[in-house]
């Protein structure tokens, strides 16, 4: 199996927890944590309206779903839209080495800055991910802003 095609396999939980979150009535935006060889660590989404927690977005879920680790380095995280800065801030303060991001259209986030500070980004620009996305921001802008700090 070829790296690309292990990104795409690991993006597709990613996009099951998207989906779990809209089936929620949430914000379809998912994450998880792999091994570098694919081994899936933990998985997690978007919960903020869910919840009512501004701080579950889908990687904080996902990172918090793995527990304590020794190290982040040797960990991939994935996610269906480029993290936010408060998430981009969890992948660069712990170290994660590797982001993959299902897409960057909708929402650029903190990618370039991440990139900057040695995180290796793989932006798949999954149509699948931005038309999920985009579907629920035209249905549901006021959320989505209040999402990424614009309400």
């Amino acid at each position: 199996m070829s790296e690309l095609d292990l990104y795409h396999r690991m993006l597709a939980v990613a996009l099951e927890e998207a989906r779990q979150g809209l089936a929620e009535g949430g914000i379809p935006i998912g994450a998880a944590l792999f091994t570098r060889t694919g081994e899936l660590v933990s998985r997690g989404h978007n919960r903020r309206v869910q919840q009512g927690d501004p701080s579950v977005h889908g990687e904080t879920d996902a990172f918090r779903r793995a527990g304590r680790q020794r190290s982040y380095r040797h960990l991939v995280m994935v996610t269906t839209l480029a993290p936010c800065w408060y998430c981009s801030g969890l992948v660069r303060q712990f170290r994660i080495g590797t982001l993959v991001v299902g897409e960057s259209r909708t929402f650029t986030g903190g990618l370039d800055w991440l990139r900057a500070n040695g995180v290796s980004v793989i932006d798949l620009d999954s149509r699948e991910c931005r038309t999920l996305l985009e579907s629920y921001i035209a249905a549901h802008p006021d959320v989505w802003n209040e999402d990424i700090g614009e309400a």
